[in-house]
């Protein structure tokens, strides 16, 4: 499912978008934070759903015939920095928005309260 491709956006997309996570896709931009490649950063070149690992630009390993071989990386382990934003993509920030979902969700104001003792 999409829930374990899901990665954290970083601190100023998390601000701007008021979304925690989503799920990562190619030609996103991610920063590693945990594991032997820690700090590098790169643009997503494949996703695995199979495998639930993503391959980054710079994130490479020399094999032992010395030929260089992408490092599979779990999606938990980046935070995205620069998202690619496509139409369902923006459909997906705005539905998972947090700001504007804690807003009414069922509470009665004062204002509705004066209304029911008016009827």
């Amino acid at each position: 499912t999409t829930l374990f491709r899901s990665a954290p956006l970083s601190k100023e997309l998390r601000a701007k978008y008021n979304v925690r996570a989503l799920p990562i896709r190619t030609d996103d931009e991610v920063k590693v934070v945990r594991g032997n490649f820690k700090d590098s950063e790169g643009k997503v070149l494949a996703c695995y759903r199979l495998k639930w690992a993503i391959h980054v630009e710079k994130v490479i390993r020399e094999r032992a015939n010395g030929s260089q071989v992408q490092v599979g990386l779990h999606p938990s382990n980046v935070v995205i920095t620069k998202l690619k934003l496509t139409n369902n993509r923006k459909r997906i920030l705005e539905r998972k928005n947090r700001s504007n979902k804690g807003a009414s969700k069922g509470k009665i104001t004062e204002a509705d309260k004066a209304m029911q003792q008016m009827d």
